[in-house]
């Protein structure tokens, strides 16, 4: 079968899940074409509170883009459309105002590395591998892909990376800060639902005003919104979930939060 972006849901828990696992989970051009709409349709669900990205089977989260089709449709004629259509796809999953999770296992190269730093947050087994090979495919990569790379590691472990090409293993990537956390791998899914539940559990207006917050201060400063930011914090605190949440605590009991 071909490749395909699979959307699946689980109470409070909304999952994307990239599934070509006979090539190891490679993006086809149909993949990275289908994965902005499957955002949209999650972001769209309230009941959706957190979203958590995965790769079909056990061998792969996602071993890059299908280079199988490179030579048709990444050559230095139309590299342009197909760049743009990655970052369509990375702009979607970036752009979602519920958390991202990555839950990688086995391969996690190129374009899945690219799709899982998309991710607020990043749990690997120990068998996954990190890497962009770009300098053995003789790829250039512009400066939008590369950004969060470097506001992850910093500008020298972002240089090993692009400039040796090589593979990083998990308790790598767990030193250099590319992973939250490194999970034996029959634990790894448990620890990701966990994870999602208990975001799902809290109030929702409030962790997106997090994460926008969080966002806003990765970028240079000429290009935050302040005002779209205090909007997001001025929410919460209109919102009955903040009456929820003080009655909850004076009442010792969990707080029940709608969103909204």
């Amino acid at each position: 079968m071909p490749g395909r972006i699979q959307v699946e849901r689980d109470g409070a828990i909304g999952w994307m899940v990239f599934d070509q696992f006979e090539r190891r989970n490679a993006i086809t051009v149909e993949m990275w074409q289908a994965i902005p709409p499957a955002a949209r349709e999650l972001e769209a669900d309230d009941a959706v509170r957190v979203v958590v990205m995965r790769g079909a089977g056990e061998v792969a989260f996602v071993s890059g883009a299908d280079i199988s089709e490179f030579e048709r449709q990444r050559t230095a004629e139309n590299s342009h459309a197909y760049d743009a259509l990655n970052q369509q796809a990375f702009d979607a999953l970036s752009g979602l105002r519920k958390p991202l999770i990555a839950m990688v296992h086995g391969f996690c190269v190129g374009g899945g590395a690219a799709l899982a730093l998309c991710a607020d947050l990043r749990f690997a087994s120990p068998d996954a591998e990190f890497g962009i090979p770009a300098a053995k495919l003789g790829l250039g990569y512009g400066d939008r892909g590369l950004a969060q790379l470097v506001r992850l590691v910093g500008p020298s472990v972002a240089s090993e990376v692009l400039f040796t090409a090589r593979r990083f293993s998990a308790d790598e990537a767990l030193r250099v800060g590319l992973v939250n956390a490194v999970v034996p791998k029959a634990e790894l899914e448990s620890k990701v639902r966990a994870t999602a539940q208990t975001i799902a559990d809290n109030a929702p207006l409030t962790v997106r005003a997090a994460k926008r917050v969080i966002r806003e201060l990765g970028l240079p400063e000429a290009e935050r919104d302040p005002p779209a930011t205090r909007a997001e914090i001025r929410a919460c605190l209109e919102s009955e979930d903040y009456q929820e949440g003080v009655r909850a605590f004076l009442e010792k009991r969990r707080p029940r939060f709608r969103g909204r």
